[in-house]
């Protein structure tokens, strides 16, 4: 008989299994285009109870979907970058397989009905990988100095969210990512207004511009 030290390994063994299919079929699902919590549940080959314990609701799914993009696809693209010499074509190339990643799951962004701030999260958690290869780029004078970590994540989710979108052909999320890196030139920087405990929200920001 099995003790109950082992039946309770043995369920965190399938809850983890459960989760881990839930997420691969999210991608597969989302990757089609439009789904639903049921059509990924079916997906997984698990009961939609099953995914809700996991999963409580879509925004928590898109989450996760994202952090196994991030884990699976790019960080080894972060890890080779971080061998090579110190540049912001480096950083600018992880920036373009970000949104091509994201483009080839066309129903993620729509998805979660606050994509911005699933994406965001998302990407703080992937800074941290980011952040060296940022410092070297700027000792080697290739980005600006006054961009930190915490810029990165906002950075990436405002590229993301006019270049990711269904339909957007890859040469034109090519041609606007070199655009944005352009902003990054030391050379031509003006310095950064510093950041305001509980003044850095962009929807605060546009609502003071509409109020304007």
């Amino acid at each position: 008989m099995a003790s109950t030290r082992d039946r309770t390994a043995r369920r965190r063994v399938d809850a983890r299994s459960s989760a881990e299919r839930i997420v691969a079929a999210g991608r597969i699902v989302l990757g089609q285009g439009e789904g639903s919590l049921d059509r990924i549940a079916a997906e997984a080959g698990v009961g939609i109870a099953t995914l809700y314990r996991h999963f409580p609701n879509r925004e928590a799914i898109v989450r996760a979907v994202l952090a196994d993009i991030l884990e699976a696809d790019l960080l080894p693209l972060v890890e080779r970058a971080a061998e090579a010499p110190p540049t912001r074509r480096a950083l600018q190339d992880i920036a373009t397989q970000l949104l091509d990643l994201i483009a080839q799951e066309p129903g993620l962004v729509t998805f979660a009905s606050n994509f911005a701030d699933v994406a965001v999260e998302a990407l703080q958690h992937f800074s941290a990988s980011l952040h060296p290869l940022l410092v070297r780029a700027q000792e080697a004078g290739e980005v600006r100095g006054d961009l930190t970590a915490e810029d990165i994540p906002h950075f990436l989710v405002m590229a993301v969210a006019g270049l990711a979108l269904p339909g957007t052909a890859p040469s034109l999320r090519a041609r606007f990512v070199a655009l944005l890196f352009d902003s990054l030139d030391p050379a031509a920087a003006s310095p950064l207004p510093p950041l305001l405990s509980g003044k850095d929200d962009l929807r605060t920001a546009l609502g003071s511009v509409k109020r304007a």
